[in-house]
């Protein structure tokens, strides 16, 4: 999994800072370091929907449809119908489920237990990648031959969202609560954000 910077809007904390003085007389201030963490402190958050951010993603297809329920971004992902699938699928984290929250795991399983099931799931990835390559070499439709895909597929997507949106995002996603697979993804995006917008990001998530 790995994500990276496709554009940002140019100078961005500096034009989320001059839209934000839109009433000012003083709008070209130089000074933006107090006013945005004032207008973060304050919950003063439409000023930063004036710039957006996106980002190249490199996940399953398992994570990207719960990137996919972050309604505010836009998105455009790699299709299994237009496309063939040439990477092999990813092997994934074996944990046990979670009895109190049904949306957790937790990384308790015996190596032992672990390596029985690595063999077995690695052996039936293998199968499911032949019975793809048979499918289409015989003819079968993409569109049809990709519904035997497992979840674990990679997959390519692009999420472009305002500052305000990704701020959202990289709060809910970088915590408990999240996939351990999707918040690695979260904290990756968490990088490029600290880099290209480093005054918001000592705002919104602390000293860097």
């Amino acid at each position: 999994m790995s994500c990276k910077l496709i554009w940002i809007t140019p100078e961005a904390e500096k034009l989320i800072a001059y839209t934000a003085r839109v009433s000012s007389p003083n709008q070209d201030n130089p000074n933006i370091k107090g006013l945005l963490k004032y207008c973060i402190r304050e919950g003063h958050w439409s000023i930063f929907e004036m710039c957006n951010m996106c980002i190249e993603i490199n996940t399953t297809r398992a994570i990207s449809s719960q990137i996919l329920r972050h309604r505010s971004f836009s998105f455009q992902e790699f299709s299994q119908r237009y496309a063939k699938v040439e990477k092999k699928p990813n092997y994934f984290d074996l944990r046990r489920q979670d009895l109190k929250n049904r949306q957790n795991s937790i990384d308790d399983i015996s190596e032992e237990t672990k390596k029985k099931l690595d063999n077995s799931v690695r052996m039936t990835l293998v199968e499911i990648d032949k019975c793809y390559q048979n499918l289409l070499n015989n003819g079968v439709a993409k569109e049809c031959a990709r519904m035997i895909l497992p979840m674990c597929s990679l997959t390519k997507m692009y999420m472009n969202g305002n500052i305000r949106s990704w701020i959202h995002y990289l709060k809910v996603r970088c915590g408990n609560g999240t996939q351990t697979e999707h918040i690695r993804v979260a904290l990756e995006i968490k990088e490029i954000f600290k880099k290209e917008l480093p005054i918001i990001y000592d705002a919104v998530f602390g000293s860097i």
